[in-house]
């Protein structure tokens, strides 16, 4: 029987981790978990009266949670039972709804890709057809809906302390890699017992980069199985899709970024294949693709990307 955590002032933290956090679930390696999300802000939301759908715990958070840090609403910790440091915990993607049929995008001076082009706040309403699976937007042009979790993530190292959810770190956290859709594996070192998963920051569609800050925001329940994993160490996280590997470097220099993905990757080759360094790293520049995660959260994302296909040959 799967488990089902809802949204509620009581299960969500609003714009943190922190490694002293209280377990809100507690499941068995290997179970499947439901975790349901909500988004934004009271400056996020749509105008009364329209048709949209907005679910009845966010304006409960609105009232009720405090914000403790800039960031994220994340529904959790679940914690597994029995992970410990220096395990890996397994996250399977084993679905991905919307919970609304609406999301919002949001520009403001000083954040994105170009803090200083663009010097008048704005807030879009974005609306879905959940149906369809496409995103309306003001010019008429119908986006397709490619949903996933901008957060999924562990609690963070103690000594970290209380963290905002907006960079993405060695525990995860805010990745924005729209890879990780349903059918994709991610896998996340662990730093305290019962590795502690969060997720949140639902995102509609986004592409590569998330240059204005923002994707299309909005409400999603995903559902996970979640993994101890005591035959796995990493020092950053990783993901599978059916058909690529994906190591991802986080840092706020991009150079630095591409260096801590490759060398990953690098590194994942040689122990799935056997071959040496020399000739891992002369596959990754011939059939390996880096590719910008995001440039907005401060700590910016590179992940690369290798098909299994050429390396089980």
């Amino acid at each position: 029987m799967t488990t089902t955590l809802t949204a509620s002032p009581e299960t969500c933290a609003w714009g943190f981790f922190d490694a002293t956090a209280a377990a809100v679930a507690e499941v068995q390696s290997g179970d499947v978990i439901t975790i349901e999300t909500v988004s934004g802000g009271p400056g996020e939301l749509p105008p009364e009266g329209q048709g949209f759908f907005v679910p009845p715990e966010l304006l409960d958070i609105h009232a009720r949670s405090e914000r403790h840090l800039p960031g994220h609403i994340l529904t959790g910790p679940v914690a597994i039972k029995g992970a410990r440091p220096g395990d890996v915990l397994e996250v399977q993607i084993l679905d991905v709804t919307c919970r609304q049929n609406w999301g919002w995008n949001l520009i403001r001076p000083l954040a994105g890709t170009l803090p200083d082009d663009f010097q008048q706040a704005r807030t879009e309403i974005i609306p879905m057809d959940l149906e369809a699976m496409t995103a309306h937007l003001s010019w008429g042009l119908e986006l397709p809906l490619n949903p996933f979790f901008g957060v999924m993530g562990v609690a963070p190292p103690p000594n970290w302390g209380r963290i905002s959810t907006i960079q993405p770190r060695q525990h995860g956290g805010n990745l924005d890699n729209k890879e990780l859709v349903a059918g994709t594996t991610l896998f996340l070192p662990v730093f305290v017992e019962g590795a502690m998963f969060s997720c949140g920051d639902g995102h509609g569609a986004q592409g590569d980069g998330e240059v204005c800050v923002t994707a299309i925001e909005t409400a999603l329940s995903g559902t996970f199985r979640l993994t101890r994993r005591d035959d796995m160490q990493l020092a950053h996280p990783r993901a599978q899709t059916p058909t690529h590997l994906i190591t991802m470097g986080l840092h706020p220099d991009l150079d630095q970024c591409v260096e801590i993905a490759l060398r990953d990757m690098i590194a994942w080759i040689v122990v799935r294949t056997g071959l040496s360094r020399e000739d891992a790293y002369m596959l990754c520049s011939l059939a390996g693709d880096l590719r910008i995660t995001q440039t907005v959260n401060g700590n910016k994302g590179v992940h690369m990307m290798m098909q299994t296909a050429l390396l089980d040959q």
